[in-house]
């Protein structure tokens, strides 16, 4: 039996690892205003929406507490759309037992934290930085872990950097840009020219179209823009 075990391969081996979801709040259960609203937003932003896993967060349908979710219903339109339900965080005990029936997982609720934006030592990043020279193609993902993202090249849409610290791209960024992805609110994103499917800091986002809607967007991105969070407020500015 010994020799038997030394001999065998593991079959798997189970590592931690951080992966960044989006979580999809719901102000409306019906599907069918799901889907409209996804339909006029992936024409927006396309790659956004490929293959990405959400969690549908019912915190905001307390008034509806009592409210028969058609989860069947959510999860075909969603996936439709290229958008896939991992996991349900809120609702009442028998929505979280028809959301398991229907093959989600339930997910703690998660209590912000403090909000005071005053630098804090032991909330910042490490000094180091991971440096990337290549360009970043779609469907590449690039994770600076408690350290700041140096994008020498360009990034493709599709693709996604991620940092706990700030984001500094030097070519055009047409993917994903995500700064303080563990919750710090100090982070920044820097951008010689944005032409983003997402920005995001600390969990707060635009779309490209938030960034199309703002009248200043699009002189900023000619010089370069300058991205923080302010009162938990995204703010943009040139970096001249």
């Amino acid at each position: 039996m010994n020799s038997l075990m030394g001999a065998s391969k593991e079959s798997f081996k189970l590592k931690a690892s951080l992966f960044t979801l989006t979580t999809l709040h719901l102000f409306n259960a019906d599907p069918l205003f799901i889907q409209q609203q996804l339909k006029s937003l992936i024409e927006q932003t396309p790659h956004f929406f490929q293959q990405l896993p959400v969690i549908l967060d019912f915190s905001a349908l307390k008034n509806n507490a009592e409210q028969t979710i058609d989860f069947p219903g959510i999860i075909s339109c969603l996936r439709r759309s290229g958008v896939i339900p991992v996991g349900i965080r809120g609702g009442n005990a028998e929505q979280q037992t028809l959301a398991i029936q229907a093959g989600l997982t339930i997910l703690p609720n998660v209590k912000l934290e403090n909000t005071d934006t005053t630098p804090k030592p032991s909330s910042a990043p490490t000094a180091t930085a991971k440096l990337i020279t290549q360009p970043v193609r779609s469907g590449q993902q690039i994770y600076a872990k408690n350290a700041d993202l140096i994008v020498l090249a360009s990034v493709s849409p599709g693709a996604e950097l991620l940092a706990d610290g700030n984001i500094h791209i030097y070519g055009r960024l047409k993917g994903r840009a995500l700064a303080g992805v563990t919750g710090n609110q100090n982070t920044h994103i820097f951008c010689k020219h944005l032409e983003a499917e997402l920005v995001a800091i600390a969990g707060h986002y635009w779309l490209s179209e938030d960034l199309h809607d703002l009248e200043q967007t699009q002189a900023l991105a000619k010089d370069g823009v300058h991205i923080s969070l302010h009162q938990e407020r995204l703010q943009i500015k040139t970096l001249n």
